[in-house]
């Protein structure tokens, strides 16, 4: 079972894949959207320049907008990257640097407020991220931690109380909040529809902004592994430098990667267990494949169910405390 459990049992077909997903696509758009239209918010990330790809296939690059929304915070290379996601499949693209709302709002001085509760001589020209232990290497609780850089480069690590914790959160949400509420404006002037561009992975787990990012009319990748969607991004011909490009959270100032932020692994592994708890695959046979303990994936798939647990409300509905029909129903 050993020898048989490896990343190849993750392979699909991508020219069968785009197909079934663009007629998916078309069909929503048509019978239960009703838009003419599809507008993707692109960073230069893998997953949203997938979903750019399979739009301009799925409706012709005419009908799909792209949107490039960087703020002071975002990667150097990002406004690079997003608009060559556009340019490469001959998408229509709007720049809106979203650093005049943040700053409107007091995300930065929020998120500065909440950093200097912690390290009190945060300030100008400082970095930062927030990081949480690897899961594979503590049984414990995950306990986040501050990491900041002055100015001339030292670094400083300081553990997040949970008050200072959700203070930082709540602020950087604003961000995705902010690029979703554009992405809306967008749709709404073009009769367009919005689409999500979570994979499977950020969809299972809750990595994603409730109204934010996690705000969509349609989601074409959220069924595929994040290493499936790499295999789609090689078969569409995304550029080879977002393909190459280690997957990161572009929220914070200092560079941060996915599995420093929120998953215990880093993407190819982290698949790979997800497969093997969805589909009841021992944890030993599942370390045996990706080089680790069976205990050490025990651990992987006890915070896959605590991640599910806790970000159960991100999938929810608004809750009603009384019964409403159905539109077209009785009542």
């Amino acid at each position: 079972m050993a020898e048989q459990f490896s990343m190849d049992i993750l392979k699909i077909d991508c020219e069968k894949e785009t197909e079934r997903i663009i007629a998916g696509m078309r069909a929503a758009l048509a019978q239960d959207l009703k838009r003419r239209g599809l507008v993707v918010g692109v960073s230069g990330g893998i997953d949203s320049s997938v979903t750019a790809a399979l739009s301009a296939k799925a409706v012709g690059p005419e009908k799909v907008l792209c949107l490039q929304m960087p703020e002071r915070h975002s990667a150097e290379e990002t406004e690079d990257l997003s608009g060559l996601v556009a340019d490469t499949f001959g998408i229509g693209k709007i720049y809106e640097n979203i650093s005049g709302i943040l700053e409107a709002t007091g995300f930065y001085r929020r998120y500065d407020e909440a950093v200097r509760s912690v390290i009190p001589e945060y300030g100008e020209g400082w970095k930062s991220k927030i990081v949480i232990p690897n899961v594979i290497e503590s049984s414990g609780y995950n306990i986040f931690s501050i990491v900041a850089q002055n100015p001339e480069g030292k670094t400083v690590k300081k553990r997040l109380p949970l008050k200072a914790y959700l203070a930082i959160v709540a602020a950087t949400n604003f961000k995705q909040r902010t690029r979703k509420m554009l992405e809306y404006y967008h749709a709404d002037r073009c009769n367009y529809a919005v689409t999500g561009t979570p994979n499977r992975l950020e969809y299972d787990q809750g990595f994603f902004v409730k109204l934010g990012d996690g705000a969509a009319d349609i989601k074409p990748v959220a069924h595929l592994y994040k290493s499936q969607v790499y295999q789609m991004a090689a078969y569409l011909g995304v550029p080879e430098e977002i393909r190459n490009r280690p997957p990161t959270t572009d929220t914070y100032s200092l560079a941060q990667g996915q599995d420093e932020f929120y998953f215990s692994l880093p993407y190819d592994k982290m698949d790979l267990c997800l497969y093997g708890k969805n589909n009841g695959v021992s944890a030993a046979t599942v370390g045996e494949a990706i080089g680790l303990t069976g205990e050490q994936v025990e651990r992987v798939y006890k915070d896959i169910d605590v991640k599910r647990a806790t970000t159960k409300y991100l999938q929810m509905a608004p809750v009603l405390v009384g019964e409403v029909p159905e539109i077209g129903g009785k009542g």
